[in-house]
């Protein structure tokens, strides 16, 4: 598996750093980990092949991570380069993505499930495998964020990637992401976090550590970190582990 990193901020505006978005690449095929809407320039800025993208996880529904998806299906039915698609795109999500799809098309009548090839929708369960492409095994699990919200661990072979998506302070995170070989976790403040549903340095280092990957992302950064040097204030943590500060653009092999 190999991931591109298209978005490694928040819903905030930022110069540099996009809202959430995380492009993969397997030996079967392409997905997205959420899919806001500055993603769809990031995947044409890094020249991804998005007119044959496979699949697409929604972790939840703020639009910093589901705001994309309408914007892309419009794109997708009227591109150039998707006219010849025939093979299907599905979306996996929690239950509700569904209406929240159909909510998006009712919204001004776009037709956006009107395509040439087919748009499968699967609302999946938590803690139940599920294929998301051929070889790829997928379980998700839900997480104190909103009432939907749910990390996933993907496991290609011997390889495996966790993301968690947004979340708040979970030591259960750490046993779902044991051992993977790469663990990226959202990481929203420095210290002093406004909100309990989001994580804070310290926390994100706790569950890190309870995970124990091969290797480490944190990422879904707040502005404030702008003025913070990343590598200093992990390295206060004593953790043994390689802990990487996400950007727009980074690749990551596994």
């Amino acid at each position: 598996m190999k991931l591109t990193v298209l978005g490694s901020g928040t819903g905030q505006p930022h110069a540099t750093r996009g809202s959430s978005g995380y492009w993969v690449e397997t030996n079967s095929g392409t997905l997205m980990l959420d899919c806001s809407a500055s993603s769809l320039r990031r995947m044409a800025e890094y020249k991804l092949d998005w007119p044959n993208l496979d699949a697409i996880w929604i972790s939840h529904f703020h639009l910093d991570h589901v705001g994309g998806v309408a914007p892309f299906l419009a794109a997708t039915k009227h591109a150039e380069e998707t006219k010849g698609r025939t093979k299907p795109l599905r979306i996996f999500g929690p239950t509700g993505t569904r209406n929240l799809l159909n909510a998006f098309n009712d919204a001004n009548d776009y037709r956006l499930f009107k395509q040439l090839f087919p748009i499968e929708i699967e609302e999946i369960e938590e803690l139940e495998k599920f294929e998301m492409l051929p070889g790829l095994e997928a379980v998700a699990l839900s997480t104190p964020h909103t009432p939907e919200s749910h990390a996933i661990h993907l496991r290609e072979n011997d390889k495996v990637l966790v993301y968690t998506s947004d979340t708040g302070f979970t030591k259960t995170l750490g046993a779902f992401g044991k051992d993977a070989d790469l663990f990226v976790a959202e990481c929203s403040y420095l210290q002093d976090k406004p909100v309990e549903k989001h994580l804070e340095l310290a926390e994100a280092i706790h569950i890190v550590r309870r995970a124990d990957p091969k290797r480490a992302m944190l990422t879904h950064f707040y502005p404030d970190w702008d003025s913070v040097d990343f590598e200093k204030e992990v390295a206060k943590f004593s953790t043994g582990i390689e802990i990487i500060e996400a950007n727009d653009g980074l690749q990551l092999s596994l």
